[in-house]
């Protein structure tokens, strides 16, 4: 193809953006940007009874979060009615798309009768001109629908970008309907002449779509329009094995972004979801964009792998720019009211507890320990807050009110504690993280008691 790329990525608004087409948004972008073309977001939003001001926000924080940057758009279908109304009267100037007046109850009583003889059901043409052909007079009232006049005989061929060769056979589509009764135009030509007129060159969508395609490659033959590259991606499976859609159990975007995932995580771990570049599992976003030129997408659905995005993020994490971590986890905490104070703690907090966590929200669970009262279980004070115990905590709880509140310190009571009353670092370290953190594992004891306040930790160590 001697084009220059341009992809696009086409939500319809009638709810939030989803992983799949998110992915689908990603492959578009990396190859827009490995060829150096342009990326273009458009929102089809002719569903009018469905969309809402709400999800087509949510698609553009989506994308936003995610940097898929896109160079055109947002393109608004139903602000392009004008166009597509111009193309119609075109069609039906050149026959190749008629008024059909068939009501709901006259299609009802078509297919059962196509069923009744064990016919494939089908729109049988009944209003479809042709030489010689008398058609039914127009009755009153009735609104008609617009539909395409498919090519009876012949097949559909295209090259899939993923799939290979799929050839379908017309006779098994028939007369499309283009325009509702109410005069909004439907997906299937909308699309295509959104493609021509954006001069979309490669088309990266779901395989749900292939069904569509040999009407959308006829209505392209129609025009007269240049045909874009397809490739339509397997779907992508949920933990049940059934496909993640909207209505059935898939998650917004944005709610990975509230739950504690970094957006270079979850590029990543999409990206990896139906494609691959060797066994590399963690790269960047300009590795994506250097190595996806549309080769090595998978031809077999990808399996939703709650686990391995935890891994992903859980790697990003560790890495991650320390000033922008600390405000991720802040943000966390103010979502459950608490404020973290001024001063360098909060940094030094996330650089000790990171490499223990997947995502920020198990940050904020750690660092929470810090900023409100907590409690450890029955059963954790039960097993290590014993006999033998108590006395080293009381004597622990008199050498920190002493020294110097540094780990170097802190470490230093605890070892002399520790040999005072001849226990072993597990006995009393446990105890006193059960007492203070309300948990029985943590990191290091002296580091995590000096990012405690003096007050704080002598008055949970108290309770024993």
């Amino acid at each position: 193809m001697t084009r220059k790329v341009r992809t696009r990525i086409a939500p319809s608004p009638t709810g939030f953006l989803h992983l799949g087409t998110a992915r689908t948004a990603l492959f578009s972008w990396a190859y827009a940007r490995h060829f150096g073309g342009e990326f273009v977001l458009r929102i089809e939003d002719t569903d009018v009874a469905r969309s809402t001001q709400d999800s087509v926000d949510q698609i553009l924080a989506s994308m936003n979060w995610l940097g898929l940057g896109y160079d055109e758009g947002p393109i608004y279908q139903m602000q392009r009615l004008e166009r597509y109304n111009t193309v119609i009267a075109q069609m039906l100037a050149a026959g190749t798309a008629y008024h059909c007046y068939c009501t709901p109850q006259e299609l009802d009583e078509m297919r059962e009768a196509q069923r009744a003889r064990g016919e494939k059901t089908h729109y049988d043409g009944r209003w479809r001109p042709a030489p010689g052909k008398v058609l039914p007079v127009a009755p009153e009232g009735v609104p008609p629908v617009v539909r395409f006049c498919n090519p009876p005989d012949g097949e559909v061929t295209w090259n899939d970008l993923v799939k290979g060769p799929i050839t379908i056979s017309n006779r098994e589509i028939d007369d499309l309907i283009i325009v509702r009764p109410d005069g909004v135009p439907t997906y299937n030509f909308c699309v295509v002449v959104d493609d021509w007129d954006m001069n979309i060159s490669h088309v990266f969508r779901g395989d749900e779509h292939v069904n569509n395609t040999p009407w959308q490659i006829n209505i392209f033959n129609a025009l007269g329009a240049p045909l874009p590259l397809f490739g339509h991606v397997p779907v992508i499976l949920g933990d049940d094995g059934q496909k993640l859609s909207k209505r059935r159990g898939a998650v917004s975007v944005t709610a990975y972004e509230e739950a504690g995932y970094l957006p270079e995580a979850m590029l990543n771990y999409l990206a990896r979801l139906g494609w691959s570049h060797g066994d590399e599992e963690l790269f960047s976003r300009e590795q994506l964009v250097q190595w996806f030129d549309g080769e090595h997408l998978s031809k077999s659905p990808a399996q939703w792998d709650p686990a391995k995005l935890n891994w992903v993020n859980a790697n990003y994490i560790k890495v991650i720019d320390e000033v922008r971590l600390t405000q991720l986890v802040e943000a966390q905490l103010v979502r459950r009211g608490i404020e973290a104070g001024k001063g360098d703690r909060l940094q030094r907090l996330c650089a000790l507890f990171k490499d223990r966590c997947a995502t920020t929200v198990e940050l904020a669970d750690w660092i929470g320990m810090y900023f409100v009262d907590v409690h450890a279980s029955a059963e954790d004070l039960t097993a290590h807050l014993t006999d033998a115990v108590r006395p080293a905590l009381k004597t622990l709880c008199g050498k920190l009110d002493a020294v110097e509140w540094t780990r170097a310190a802190i470490g230093v009571a605890i070892k002399e504690t520790l040999a005072a009353h001849s226990l072993k670092m597990p006995q009393l370290a446990q105890a006193a993280r059960v007492l203070v953190c309300g948990r029985a594992q943590t990191p290091s004891l002296d580091a995590v008691l000096e990012l405690f306040s003096r007050e704080t930790v002598l008055l949970r160590l108290q309770r024993a």
